[in-house]
């Protein structure tokens, strides 16, 4: 009865990701769409895939508004491989770019190439190709001047080859998209995409190039197709400097039906001025996230001085409950990444004994790596394709892999440090629970940060409180097990003491590992102190101090000396606010010793 109840689920949970029809029944072409199977293993399309599809076959501008992990990449590249390979004669790549794929980050543009270079290998005639930051410009303008038929780029390098490198050819450019649009512009290159708009002539006016004619090689016109998993202000701008009168798919969908034809595509009436009704985006981008249903999501609430050891303690439990597991952790800033990595490179302990001359061993034993913007672009490349390829492996990173990464197998998602924005949270755990695979998310929350579950509910997002006591109680502790239900706190658990001072002596014993500490420490502050903006609490939490700060003026019976209080007062919030709750932060930690108070921290 179990294994057919399980049947039942499994089946249920593919009817809510792939969809009932083949690739073919989609208009593909029928050597592309051996490809899916040959080259990328897959049986039928997503649902967001037999949605957009026929749609951007069509020739229509569209908005895809989908979840993390539904095959997006593929929904685009497929139509456009398609009536590249229906031209009446072969296109060849001295005709220049037709397709142009816009990425924030190099890592999502090296994936994109990938999965690009599976799907063209029978058609070598078209010929994919990228250019990114990090990479040699004179590598990349060679490969220009060859000419590249689908061409992925991030945007600052894609602007200065448009401007620089005047052997780059785009006369027969027809598909302009965006991939992980809002983080394309979260990463401050909005000004970079209005000025390729403009150079590439692609504002919705129905004309294609900046004075190119237009080729006779077809007479598709140009289409512009933006892509994103949350929408905010700043995409809803994008759509309308780039999108003609587009289609939206996934917005206000219950449930995406598959394979519906475009008259059937809920549209809006078209106007004089935006053709196209953008308050709906508007309120898209402040109803439920789009997340995978079979994605279990945990939080858990940890005083900022037992974070670290509640963090190991945790990742160890994961890795020993089972050997093949890919978990990636998110930090806040790159220092942070450094000094957890060297940190459970080298972290050894002794498990049985509070002598440290007896037999030591690691803490934990899993390959790690990271991943964060300050690295090399050879390290970061190595880092990316080591983690797709490994079947074990912990994964520290920044948000430069929170957007469009495609892990395989990864089980679990940890946010030792709250997004900024609340819609971060939804890239973050979209790294794992992808194409209907089970997935795991934790939250690290300071009681202070509680208010961010409520943030979250107004979105349709519901945390469940991890089970953190059942799994600090499950490890041998000098021959016992500690298995209370209750502490009066966390951080006066046994095994939370014990693996504190063990994390505390390493650290001060290593002169290198305290001065990463005390780097991540200062770059974790400043990294609080800038979401002032975006967690309403902390503003609550000044707001509070700042009142009792009146009341207490308030008490004395010189006007004039209260006046002057409020005065200072409202002196220090506007031009001493980030001072003042860096030493807010830092009184809320126990010790003062520098190492004690990394240690506290991280």
């Amino acid at each position: 009865m179990d294994s057919k109840k399980k049947k039942v689920d499994e089946g249920n949970k593919d009817s809510e990701i792939f969809a009932s029809c083949s690739f073919s029944a989609l208009g593909l072409h029928p050597s592309l769409c051996n490809q899916f199977q040959e080259r990328l293993g897959f049986e039928a399309p997503t649902l967001i895939q037999a949605q957009a599809i026929p749609v951007i076959l069509s020739g229509r501008h569209v908005l895809v508004n989908a979840a993390t992990g539904t095959g997006k990449t593929v929904a685009y590249l497929a139509p456009i491989i398609h009536h590249l390979l229906s031209y009446t004669s072969r296109i060849h790549r001295e005709n220049g770019t037709y397709a142009l794929v816009l990425v924030p980050t190099r890592e999502l543009c090296l994936q994109v190439y990938e999965i690009l270079q599976k799907l063209l290998h029978r058609f070598h005639w078209i010929v994919p190709g990228y250019v990114m930051g990090g990479e040699n410009r004179s590598k990349e303008k060679a490969r220009l001047r060859k000419g590249i038929s689908i061409l992925i780029a991030t945007p600052g390098r894609l602007l200065d080859h448009l401007k620089n490198t005047a052997c780059f050819a785009h006369t027969n450019l027809r598909w302009i998209i965006f991939d992980e649009a809002d983080r394309i512009l979260e990463l401050g290159f909005g000004k970079e995409i209005e000025e390729i708009l403009d150079l590439l002539g692609s504002r919705p006016t129905g004309s294609v190039g900046n004075g190119n004619q237009v080729s006779s090689l077809s007479n598709f016109q140009g289409q512009n197709l933006l892509l994103s998993a949350t929408l905010n202000e700043k995409v809803n701008h994008l759509a309308k400097i780039s999108l003609e009168n587009p289609v939206m798919i996934g917005l206000d969908d219950k449930k995406i039906q598959p394979a519906q034809s475009v008259d059937h595509i809920e549209t809006a009436e078209s106007d004089e001025d935006d053709g196209f009704d953008y308050s709906k985006l508007k309120k898209s981008s402040t109803g439920d996230y789009k997340l995978p249903a079979q994605l279990v999501q945990r939080y858990v609430k940890v005083p900022c001085g037992s974070r670290l050891a509640v963090l190991l303690s945790i990742l160890k439990n994961l890795f020993e409950r089972e050997a093949s597991h890919k978990i990636v952790v998110f930090f806040s800033t790159c220092d942070a990444v450094d000094f957890h990595y060297s940190l459970i490179s080298e972290f050894c302990w002794s498990p049985n004994s509070q002598s440290e001359a007896e037999h030591t061993e690691k803490f934990l034993r899993c390959h790690t790596l990271r991943l964060h913007g300050n690295m090399k672009q050879e390290d970061r490349r190595n880092t990316f394709q080591a983690f797709k390829t490994e079947k074990s492996a912990l994964l520290l990173s920044t948000d430069v892999a929170a957007r469009g990464l495609d892990f395989p197998k990864v089980r679990c998602i940890v946010q030792y440090d709250s997004p900024g924005e609340a819609t971060e949270y939804v890239h973050r755990v979209g790294r794992t629970a992808r194409l209907g695979e089970r997935g795991d998310s934790l939250l690290f929350l300071q009681p202070i940060e509680v208010d961010y579950i409520q943030d979250l509910e107004k979105h349709g997002v519901s945390l469940i409180e991890y089970p953190i006591l059942k799994v600090l109680g499950s490890f041998p502790l000098y021959g016992q097990v500690y298995r209370a239900r209750k502490f009066v706190s966390l951080d006066l658990h046994p095994w939370v003491l014990y693996l504190q001072r063990a994390l505390e002596s390493f650290i001060l014993n290593e002169p290198k590992m305290n001065k990463l500490a005390q780097n991540a420490f200062c770059s974790w502050v400043r990294a609080y102190t800038a979401h002032r903006g975006s967690h309403h609490w902390l503003d609550n939490h000044f707001k509070l101090n700042q009142r009792r700060g009146r009341e207490k003026g308030s008490k004395g019976d010189n006007r004039s000396r209260k006046s002057l209080l409020v005065k200072r007062e409202l002196k220090r919030e506007e031009d001493d606010f980030e001072t003042w709750q860096i030493d807010e932060t830092i009184d809320r930690c126990r010790g003062y010793n520098t190492g004690h108070v990394a240690n506290e921290f991280w």
